[in-house]
């Protein structure tokens, strides 16, 4: 008899026996499934739609150029310019906020980029001292126990064209970023209807195509002020490109980038990454699987008409930065979300529209190019992240796992989280990207140290925490 023949009669009697049995992660346990929908949440993401993501889009692009350096430019025809439209989306938020009762905090992050300064790696792209602004609006959280936790959306309102040192010429800058900050304006828009334990941070971010200069000063502003920010989206490049006869490009994803490592990582904090294993375990990839957990509960991601957040694990494209690089590097977890194929004719040019009946491709990032209803899903999606987040309990605190004795089984200890009502523990293959399985457990106490004790050797999985509170909202996972 041939080994093949041997091998399926050999598997059936040992399942008969008992002895093929399932790996112990398998066992006593549920498959991951999506947190329930909240009814509120739900209604405020309704709330969300093109033609206002399109109104904002084609008003950032009437400016004529938002290049940083037009700040310094003060013959500029009235109304022309980034400091007309600093004050204009300054004024989106200050609108917003009327309409529910004073609820934002809208304040200008404004400084002098002087390329003289020490360390000013950008100085080549602002020639002279040039003001820039940041716009942000604050919604506080309503829990004094957790308002101080913060999470943050932005997209950056400067463009530019094939001169990076063109402070007049047009700049539409629709796609790169106008649909970043009409994404920011949307949140803030739909999510004031509504209140949340923690605190929500809506930005327009200056200065990103001269290196990040307006998200390194408001990143450095956050650290020195003590934000306890826990999740950074910023939206970069989500328009969603119609370029005619492009059939690569994907309407039913975003792409969302997160680092591995963390780039604020110290020596001791590197090497205990590497000796665990879990350099796909950063805070800012924690976050990226927020995003992609709020799309399966929100937007029915998988059905016909789903979105979903497509998980890339790098920091950011190839050749290409973004502003959540400068909030990763003051130690803060942050992720970029851009769509799926970009059309480089339509990013960093001087605009030309070719002569009927040419070949040649119109060049310039023109609001032509962008496809609102995508940008929409986008915002949805970010306000979906945002919401649950902010809803959501504390994330596990001093989360640890119990590593004194050799055992197959594993132990798992953490802090009570506030709001509460009991917590997942979650766990995956090592080799596997995102969260597999679930165990529930109880609150058991709000003062002493929580634990859970289950028959899966800790060799063979990543485990991970998260904080549920009543209506089945989940915190960001902790991972001991």
């Amino acid at each position: 008899m041939k080994f093949s023949q041997i091998a399926p009669m050999s598997a059936l009697i040992l399942a008969c026996t008992g002895m093929l049995a399932q790996p112990d992660y398998l066992r006593h346990t549920e498959t991951l499934r999506p947190a329930p929908p909240d009814p509120a949440i739900v209604h405020a993401l309704e709330s969300i739609h093109a033609s206002s993501i399109e109104e904002t889009v084609k008003t950032l692009v009437s400016f004529g150029t938002r290049s940083t350096l037009s700040s310094e430019e003060h013959n500029l025809p009235p109304g022309q310019g980034i400091r007309a439209a600093s004050d204009w989306i300054y004024g989106q938020f200050d609108e917003i906020s009327h309409k529910c009762g004073g609820c934002l905090e809208v304040h200008r992050d404004t400084f002098i980029a002087d390329p003289s300064a020490s360390g000013a790696r950008w100085g080549r792209r602002i020639p002279q001292p040039t003001k820039l602004t940041n716009v942000y609006a604050i919604l506080r959280g309503t829990d004094p126990a957790q308002s101080k936790r913060m999470y943050l959306v932005t997209g950056h309102y400067d463009s530019r064209n094939s001169n990076i040192l063109d402070a007049r010429g047009a700049a539409p800058g629709a796609n790169d970023d106008a649909s970043g900050v009409a994404v920011s304006l949307e949140c803030a828009r739909a999510l004031t209807k509504l209140r949340f334990p923690a605190t929500l941070v809506f930005v327009a971010l200056a200065g990103e195509e001269q290196g990040l200069v307006g998200s390194a000063h408001l990143a450095r502003l956050a650290r020195e002020q003590g934000w306890h920010l826990e999740a950074v989206l910023n939206n970069d490049i989500v328009g969603g490109n119609t370029t005619p006869g492009d059939n690569l490009q994907l309407k039913d994803r975003v792409r969302v980038f997160s680092e591995g490592v963390p780039a604020s990582a110290s020596e001791a904090e590197l090497r205990r990454i590497f000796a665990t294993g879990k350099e796909n375990d950063s805070p800012s990839r924690e976050v990226a699987r927020a995003v992609e957990a709020a799309g399966q509960t929100y937007l029915h991601s998988g059905s016909p008409q789903g979105f979903s957040a497509f998980l890339v694990a790098r920091p950011d494209r190839y050749l290409r930065g973004g502003d959540h690089s400068s909030f990763n590097h003051e130690g803060f977890a942050a992720v970029r979300l851009t769509e799926w194929r970009e059309d480089f004719n339509h990013q960093h040019h001087n605009v030309v529209i070719p002569p009927a009946g040419s070949k040649d491709p119109i060049l310039g990032d023109l609001p032509r190019f962008v496809d609102y209803k995508y940008v929409e899903r986008v915002a949805k999606l970010n306000a979906a992240t945002l919401a649950t987040l902010a809803s959501a309990p504390e994330a596990p605190q001093k989360l640890t796992i119990e590593t004194r004795d050799l055992e197959n089984n594993s132990t798992l200890t953490w802090q009570p989280s506030a709001g509460a009502t009991h917590y997942l523990v979650v766990w995956r293959v090592t080799d596997a990207p995102n969260w597999q399985y679930m165990h529930d457990v109880a609150q058991q106490s709000t003062t002493g140290n929580i634990t859970a004790t289950l028959p899966i050797s800790k060799d063979n999985v990543i485990f991970g925490v998260c904080a549920v509170d009543a209506k089945g909202h989940r915190s960001l996972v902790s991972v001991p």
